[in-house]
């Protein structure tokens, strides 16, 4: 688990541990979390008022499961440091492998010999999951 150390995201903190084959939850993940809230607080001198924790790897199958067992293990690292401790959690899953291609509608808003969508394009609506806050979002220019 990675931790960003100040405002600016240029200082990060890494926490290992050894997890089990085809495990998704996160083994030891408040310890992890706890080591850098710690570490955090050693270089900035104050605790986060936010967290947010980007999550790779899990099925779709798998969201609720992740998310209950795994928002716990932040909440107690929290509270492990300070009784009341309670900053603001955000809870991001990231899927990079989908089987969804974004086309440009207009010709001229293709970009690069590959035509493809412009870097920063995303879609929130239409094609993303009917309940759960989902969106796709292409963040940097395509190579293909």
């Amino acid at each position: 688990v990675v931790g960003s150390m100040d405002a600016h995201p240029c200082r990060y903190y890494a926490s290992v541990r050894v997890q089990a084959h085809r495990q998704e939850i996160i083994a030891e993940l408040a310890a992890m979390v706890k080591e850098l809230l710690r570490q955090f607080y050693q270089c900035t001198m104050h605790k986060p008022h936010r967290i947010i924790f980007y999550r790779d790897g899990v099925s779709e199958g798998q969201f609720k499961q992740v998310l209950i067992h795994e928002l716990r293990a932040i909440r107690e690292a929290c509270i492990s440091l300070e009784v009341g401790y309670q900053p603001g959690i955000t809870f991001v899953v990231v899927q990079k492998r989908h089987h969804t291609r974004l086309f440009c509608q207009e010709e001229r808003d293709r970009c690069g010999r590959g035509g493809n969508i412009p870097p920063g394009t995303t879609v929130d609506h239409g094609i993303t999951h009917p309940s759960e806050f989902d969106f796709y979002i292409c963040s940097h220019a395509g190579i293909q």
